[in-house]
């Protein structure tokens, strides 16, 4: 399509001068079209393919950061995972515990007693209609809803309906696409993914155009070579003057 565009650019010779435009124009409208149709498909393939390289970098890793309903089996889902290759690590680090809208009392009640109901929670947080709570090292988030259901049931003699387990899962980068696919298996899509081939992708999405802005910069790549193709009559002789200039100074 450009040779096309540098073709008619050649003919500027045989029209009316202004002719120009109405050629400049058709060479922005095909520039458009090539890029909006041709070159903006793998314009978005960048991402992927800057990520496959930084996959294949060694020793990157990749955090994916899960956030599962309480009905998921953690531990079938551990098993799952760390049987696979480009498997580090997975942990599960908190769990959140919807209620109903605190008052003040209640608020403060919550922010006293949950510290005395396992000793394994780590540290806790207290909102106007959420508890969550961090785990210690080793402990598995059953095992915290376990003792949570029990003191609640014992005290309001009701069960937690529903409860949120956030873990974190570190692999391979070169292995992460497995990872991604096994968990969309069952369900599961990674909430924020952290790692070398992520910031990739976010620093290559960043820095792209939009898709206007591509169509444009294609349209003003056609009026380039439209104008190249226009004086190339002048361009070329004036080119040849100066090479024969400088082979005269050097024979000087």
């Amino acid at each position: 399509m450009m040779v096309f565009v540098f073709s008619i650019g050649m003919l500027r010779q045989y029209m009316p001068k202004r002719e120009i435009l109405l050629v400049l124009a058709v060479a922005f409208l095909i520039g458009s079209i090539g890029g909006a149709f041709f070159l903006q498909p793998i314009y978005e393939e960048l991402p992927d393919v800057a990520s496959t390289i930084e996959k294949n970098m060694p020793n990157n890793e990749e955090t994916l950061y899960l956030d599962l309903s309480s009905s998921v089996d953690t531990n079938g889902l551990r098993n799952d995972v760390s049987s696979m290759e480009g498997f580090k690590s997975f942990d599960e680090t908190s769990i959140s515990i919807p209620m109903w809208h605190f008052n003040e009392a209640e608020h403060d009640y919550f922010e006293e007693i949950v510290g005395n109901i396992d000793s394994n929670y780590k540290s806790y947080n207290v909102t106007e209609d959420k508890i969550v709570i961090e785990l210690a090292d080793n402990y598995t988030s059953s095992e915290a809803l376990k003792t949570f259901s029990d003191w609640f049931k014992l005290v309001y003699g009701e069960t937690l309906s529903y409860a949120q387990i956030h873990a974190v899962l570190v692999v391979d980068s070169a292995h992460l696409d497995d990872f991604k696919q096994v968990l969309l298996n069952k369900g599961i899509v990674a909430s924020n993914i952290e790692g070398p081939v992520q910031n990739t992708v976010n620093a290559t999405n960043s820095s792209m155009l939009s898709n206007l802005e591509f169509t444009l910069v294609c349209g003003g790549i056609g009026v380039v070579v439209a104008l190249i193709g226009i004086y190339m009559d002048t361009v070329v002789p004036a080119y040849r003057r100066f090479r024969k200039s400088m082979r005269t100074k050097r024979k000087r």
